[in-house]
C-alpha cells in the first residue's frame, strides 16, 4: 500500500469521526461507517489492504 493510500484512508477516518462527534451522523449510519472507518485505519498502519489481492491492486511505488 502507498503511502498517498494511506494518507487518504487515515483522512476518510478522520472525517467520519468528526462527523460522528459533532453529531452530524448517528444510528445505523455511524455504526456502519465506524466500522469502516476502523478498518481503514488498521489496514493503513498494516500498509496492507486484503481487499487489493484478488484485483491484483498494488498502491505501492516501485
Amino acid at each position: 500500500m502507498g503511502t498517498v493510500d494511506k494518507i487518504i484512508r487515515s483522512a476518510c477516518a478522520i472525517l467520519v469521526g468528526v462527523l460522528y462527534f459533532t453529531g452530524l451522523i448517528n444510528g445505523t449510519l455511524a455504526i456502519v461507517l465506524g466500522a469502516f472507518s476502523g478498518i481503514f485505519i488498521l489496514t493503513s498502519f498494516a500498509s496492507f489492504c486484503p481487499l487489493y489481492l484478488p484485483f491484483g491492486i498494488n498502491t505501492r511505488k516501485k
